[in-house]
């Protein structure tokens, strides 16, 4: 048995226990089917996409490969039920999730034979995930890309693992083998990677803002700030960031309000559900009112840079990880190396000690 055969390779359907996330713009069919033809899994990412355009992309996904794979969604789309239905009747393998869905949603899906694997940033969230249903929950440190928590990976990890029966898989800071390995011997069951396969010649966003990503050569230059929802996002500085976080209050909601109009317009939200949803959030709480308009305005300031390549215009959201790595190799390439790496690495530890029989003798192991 492979030493990378873990419960989330036999619960996907992969070869490999090394997951691609959903990244807003990102991760489309292309990014999917090659990270599910190289024997990862990978999330199609339909939050950012008009409702009309969710089952072409999945159609294009199975025509690029057999292999399986997921799709991630946010609750507050108006299209939620919608995606839900078209992930039962294509029958994908899972769904992946930040806020929500809630548990009529989430028992839908199981119902139907899809796993849930919320990505979360704490444990109580893990905890939370796992009481509405669950199957497995990512976790994501502090070093991970875009909304992410405060407590790193290396301590988040283990507090989970000592606290659920679920597999988890860790995110946050992964690029290689060795990371792989590390995370599996701890007790992980896989590693998801989101800024890794951003950085990967298999990825649409444009050259100007790749090349942006690689010459990152250190981790200070990727920075978490409050400036774009009030919420901690991790991006690489640049001049919209310096902008938001030098503008006021007021300035910033003008923006998001702003934003969030071309959002709406984007995905067609009508403005009776975009109203709905500010009113259950002022209900849920009052102070996060605020933080659900910018919230919305994140995708379109997302786009400027990962779909116009506009990398000055718009937010580059990555994980410090970007600062480690310095060539965009293919989702085959990138695969096949952390997987041999990350077995080599194993096969070590996996094996019994040798030793020379005069050696033994000294170290007192024969007799």
């Amino acid at each position: 048995m492979s030493l990378l055969d873990t419960e989330i390779t036999r619960l996907l359907g992969c070869r490999y226990p090394i997951i691609q996330t959903a990244m807003g713009w990102v991760a489309d069919a292309r990014l999917v089917a090659a990270t599910g033809n190289a024997g990862g899994f990978g999330f199609l990412a339909a939050a950012t996409l008009r409702p009309e355009q969710v089952e072409p992309e999945i159609l294009r996904v199975k025509a690029l490969s057999a292999a399986p794979f997921g799709i991630n969604f946010h609750l507050f789309q108006p299209n939620a039920d919608e995606i839900i239905g078209l992930a039962i009747r294509h029958g994908l393998k899972a769904v992946s999730y930040g806020r929500g869905p809630d548990k009529a949603q989430i028992k839908r899906l199981k119902d139907a034979g899809i796993l849930c694997i919320p990505t979360v940033g704490a444990l109580k969230h893990a905890q939370k995930a796992i009481a509405l249903g669950a199957d497995a929950v990512t976790i994501q440190g502090g070093e991970g890309g875009g909304h992410t928590g405060a407590v790193p990976t290396t301590i988040l990890l283990p507090q989970v693992l000592d606290a659920v029966k679920v597999p988890v898989l860790a995110a946050g800071g992964f690029h290689d083998g060795r990371g792989l390995a590390m995370a599996l011997a701890a007790g992980a069951a896989g590693i998801a990677m989101g800024t890794r396969f951003l950085m990967t010649s298999d990825s649409p966003v444009p050259q100007t803002t790749l090349q942006r990503y690689v010459a990152v050569d250190d981790v200070a230059k990727i920075e978490v700030s409050l400036a774009v929802d009030g919420m901690r996002h991790r991006l690489i500085r640049n001049p919209l960031l310096q902008r938001l976080e030098q503008a006021s209050p007021l300035g910033r909601l003008w923006l998001a309000i702003k934003s969030a109009h071309r959002f709406q317009n984007e995905t067609g939200m009508s403005n009776s559900h975009m109203l709905k949803t500010l009113l259950r959030a002022l209900k849920e709480d009052p102070a996060a009112l605020s933080q659900t308009v910018m919230a919305a305005s994140q995708p379109m300031l997302l786009q400027r840079s990962m779909v116009e390549g506009v990398p000055d215009e718009g937010l580059l959201a990555s994980g410090q990880v970007a600062a480690a790595i310095d060539e965009l190799v293919s989702c085959e390439a990138l695969i096949s190396g952390i997987a041999a790496q990350a077995e080599a690495l194993l096969s070590r530890f996996a094996a019994p000690p040798h030793y020379p029989e005069s050696k033994a003798r000294q170290a007192g192991c024969v007799g």
